[in-house]
């Protein structure tokens, strides 16, 4: 397989990951059941050690079997793990105008404060949370768009919606790869050099990417009716046969989960 290179200024691209996944010819149905059911068990048990598991496992999965060198596993990890961070730093401390708790800090009136129940509570969560995103990113890694949309239309999700999740995912790319190319330009004529010229530079991208997304959104509307857009989005859609051993395998892995959480309740 030829290996998944960024050059500078690149967006993350999940779809060529996938694209280039040595798992991508597994089921795309088997591949979203698989994950929901793997993200469902462990919000339900809420356990350290289930949740573990399940990053191992689905790191294991997308790294060794579908051949994503880890660097770039990683990297599109870190896009989620800044809104995880801060949500745990919101619950993990609290606030008080008296010194208490396991750790606390003198701020201005009052105290940030921590305790063993609280830093636990984050770390659960933490867990679950990152857990939940591995087996989401185990399907979105391996599996084109086009086939989670197709297993939509299989599971009757309504038609708006599939219509709707398509066109603000296609488009997420096409701004990010404008915005990154601007970025670019700036960063080649010093627009970045200081704090002043930064805040200036951000509020011309952002006016400017207002005025592009929309030239594009006009641009490609009409590439869709010039291809006789009726309302529908088709794709090609290739027929995958499921593997029984892998189905096998799943639901060994999901039994041995289950068993885990029953039998290791903290």
């Amino acid at each position: 397989m030829k290996r998944i290179k960024h050059n500078h200024g690149e967006g993350v691209r999940i779809d060529y990951y996938a694209y280039a996944s040595h798992i991508k010819h597994w089921n795309a149905t088997f591949k979203v059941f698989f994950s929901l059911v793997i993200m469902v068990i462990c919000i339900a048990f809420n356990n350290p050690y289930v949740s573990t598991v399940v990053i191992v496992a689905m790191a294991y999965i997308t790294i060794v079997k579908g051949q994503l060198p880890l660097s770039e596993y990683l990297r599109v990890l870190a896009i989620p793990t800044t809104f995880i961070l801060l949500s745990v730093v919101a619950i993990i401390f609290d606030f008080s105008k008296e010194p208490m708790g396991l750790y606390h800090f003198p701020v201005g009136l009052g105290y940030f404060y921590t305790s063993k129940a609280m830093l636990k509570t984050g770390l659960y969560l933490t867990l679950k949370v990152f857990a939940a995103i591995s087996a989401l990113q185990m399907m979105t890694l391996s599996t084109p768009f086009s086939e989670i949309i197709s297993v939509m239309r299989k599971a009757h999700v309504p038609k708006l919606v599939i219509e709707l999740m398509n066109m603000i995912y296609r488009y997420i790319f096409i701004l990010l790869e404008v915005s990154t190319k601007m970025k670019n330009a700036a960063d080649s004529r010093l627009g970045n050099c200081d704090f002043k010229t930064s805040c200036s530079t951000f509020g011309s991208i952002g006016a400017n990417l207002l005025v592009i997304s929309m030239r594009k959104a006009n641009a490609y509307y009409d590439a869709m009716e010039s291809r006789c857009y009726d309302g529908d989005f088709l794709f090609y859609e290739e027929d995958r046969a499921v593997d029984k051993n892998l189905i096998m395998k799943a639901a060994l892995f999901i039994v041995i989960l289950i068993i885990i959480g029953c039998y290791t309740r903290l």
